[in-house]
């Protein structure tokens, strides 16, 4: 009969999915019928550089403000993104043109900049920025043409649109600095259909931006808070010079268009912005070589094993058999409890728990979910589902530390790992602060396990060994080169990171560069085809580390199998090298301390993959031969 700790996790699991199923309807999501001359507020979200990776929100620059500002209630991952959602004085009616509007402006004055508020805007500038809008929950977008066909004197050149998010707070052109500070709106309705009797809606389906830079001389304002702009390409950019006040003028226009597009395909333009044949080809050829290698590895395995059980199974000629090397020599051995079980236990929950929350994360996401219109709940549903996982995290912990024959259960369930003066009063603050809510619900599993451990019921039985460990260790061989620990992680880590490294470009880009990643699709096929290399490495290496005649294989296998958290290290280098522009401290500080959490995150997640699977193999095995 199935007791009640065999039911928690699972009911546990549903009760999450369903609280979590709740949080996918956000705000901005729901399609917003306007009819004309409906408001349609335009909203800032904050400011970014992929160089010196550091969100500011909106009005820290002096931009124009409206009379009253109101910021919008954030949920979680919007404010671990950066997110500062608050509104602007831009004025925007439904298909209602403006051709210039002065912002900000007082009896046709223009914008005085202070000496600090030109250098803050021109060291803003210079650092790369770029200012992100939303309206109707779209974010806006800078339409870029490219040119495929890089022959001049072909006419008839294919243009290749692309969509850059936001847009640039201005650029630098020989040793001086220009603002943007006319922004050219352009938005894109669909028309719905409606009955004869009944008004037009309309619902906004992209929004577009192209900014400019016009000096104060070339706008000509009036009373009305109206301006001209320039004809043609007479104007000249506004120059911002650090070193004294500025005077300008903040305008913007707003043009309307009618779109084919319909309101559910709307957030296509923002997420084409990637070749989907490079994913394509990354999937084929991960799954080519992960199920080559695995017919061939199974064939060496399967027919080596199938060989060696019948050998060590024969009732002739044992003698012969037992003076063979062979992983039947260490079966007395082979499940004696490493050294520090219980750091091993809590580093293999604390695996289960990033396991559990990053199959439903993807999986969810997968399904359509998680969608980036949903702004912030990707992040929102892991930080929660990573709380609530840590009730499997924490029953696999205590499960493992009861069969490595722990005792030590109250200094393990308050303790993050067994080292020296873990449970002192000078341990630091920021540590219980930093794991007070996930190790509460880590801890409160892991205890009640412990006290039905001293009640002796069944909820909290340790995995069945199938051999005994003798009470005398034996002597372990001299081990060759190759079996070196080093030696090991280099060659177990190739696998899984060449089945993955590709999508990890665009995980990267996504990050670091604020690009939209939502191709989860193929995300979950990458996770799978990660899960199965890491378990056949991981496999193939306990067997090669058994037939050595070496029996410690607890934590080599779980720090071997965490092999392509070593390469995802060096590839972040490379990333960091080529591809981003980062030069400052503090930046560079950012990048590798966020780095660091995300190899650290990745070593546990395959060690933890590859521990379990060689767990399971080494079991099987050994409960196929007959020990006397």
């Amino acid at each position: 009969m199935a007791t009640a700790m065999d039911w928690l996790p699972w009911s546990l699991l549903l009760f999450s999915l369903m609280c979590e199923t709740s949080a996918f309807y956000v705000p901005g999501v729901a399609p917003i019928n306007f009819h004309q001359n409906d408001p349609v507020e335009i909203k800032a979200v904050k400011l970014t550089s992929s160089r010196t990776q550091l969100p500011y929100e909106y009005y820290s620059l002096p931009f124009c403000q409206p009379s009253k500002i109101t910021y919008k209630a954030e949920n979680l991952g919007e404010v671990l993104r950066g997110d500062r959602i608050v509104n602007t004085p831009f004025q925007v009616l439904m298909n209602s043109e403006k051709k210039c509007e002065v912002l900000c402006s007082q009896s046709n004055k223009p914008v005085t900049l202070t000496v600090e508020q030109s250098r803050l805007v021109a060291e803003r500038i210079t650092e790369d920025y770029y200012v992100h809008l939303i309206a109707d929950n779209l974010p806006v977008a800078t339409r870029l043409e490219l040119y495929s066909n890089r022959d001049s004197d072909d006419k008839k050149k294919e243009k290749d649109v692309q969509f850059e998010h936001g847009y640039r707070l201005g650029f630098t052109d020989v040793n001086k600095i220009y603002l943007h500070n006319h922004l050219s709106f352009i938005l894109y309705y669909h028309r719905e259909d409606m009955e004869e009797d009944q008004e037009h809606t309309y619902r906004v389906v992209r929004f577009e931006v192209i900014p400019q830079s016009i000096r104060l001389e070339d706008l000509k304002a009036d009373e009305k808070s109206s301006c001209t702009l320039p004809e043609g390409t007479n104007s000249s950019p506004q120059e911002i010079d650090p070193t004294k006040e500025n005077q300008l003028y903040f305008t913007y226009s707003v043009h309307w268009e009618e779109s084919d597009i319909k309101w559910a395909s709307r957030w296509d333009t923002y997420l084409t912005m990637s070749d989907v044949q490079i994913h394509w080809f990354s999937i084929i050829n991960s799954v080519v070589v992960v199920f080559f290698l695995s017919g061939i590895l199974s064939m060496i395995i399967i027919r080596t094993l199938r060989k060696d059980i019948a050998n060590y199974n024969k009732e002739d000629d044992i003698e012969d058999t037992m003076e063979e090397s062979g992983w039947k020599l260490v079966h007395g051995d082979v499940f004696r409890p490493p050294q520090y079980p219980m750091i091993l236990s809590s580093l293999l929950g604390s695996g289960i728990q990033l396991f559990c929350m990053i199959l439903i994360v993807i999986f969810v996401a997968m399904l359509g979910m998680l969608s980036p219109s949903s702004r912030g709940a990707l992040m929102t549903t892991a930080c929660f589902l990573f709380m609530f996982m840590g009730v499997f995290g924490g029953f696999s912990a205590g499960r493992l530390y009861r069969t490595l024959k722990g005792h030590r259960w109250k200094k393990g369930a308050f303790c993050v790992g067994e080292v020296p003066g873990c449970c002192s009063s000078t341990r630091p603050l920021l540590l219980q602060t930093a794991t007070l809510y996930p190790g509460v619900v880590f801890g409160i599993c892991f205890v009640l396990n412990c006290f039905i451990w001293g009640k002796h019921s069944s909820g909290a039985q340790p995995y069945d060994n199938p051999v005994r460990t003798n009470q005398i260790p034996r002597q372990i061989p001299e081990q060759r080169w190759y079996m070196n620990r080093f030696v090991g992680i280099l060659m177990a880590g190739i696998l899984p990171f060449g089945a993955m490294f590709i999508e990890l470009f665009f995980i990267f880009s996504a990050i670091w560069e604020n690009q939209f990643y939502y191709l989860f699709g193929f995300l979950f096929l990458v996770f799978i085809i990660l899960v199965v290399s890491c378990s056949q490495i991981s496999i193939v290496m306990v067997y090669f580390q058994l037939c050595a005649e070496d029996y410690r294989w607890w934590w080599r296998n779980f720090l071997v199998s965490g092999g392509s958290a070593f390469y995802v290290l060096v590839y972040a280098i490379f990333y960091f090298v080529n591809k981003l522009d980062i030069v400052e401290f503090i930046p560079s500080l950012l990048y590798f301390g966020y780095t660091a959490l995300m190899v650290l995150s990745f070593w546990l997640l395959t060690g933890t993959i590859g521990f379990y699977a060689a767990y399971m193999f080494v079991r099987k095995i050994y409960a196929a031969v007959k020990i006397d």
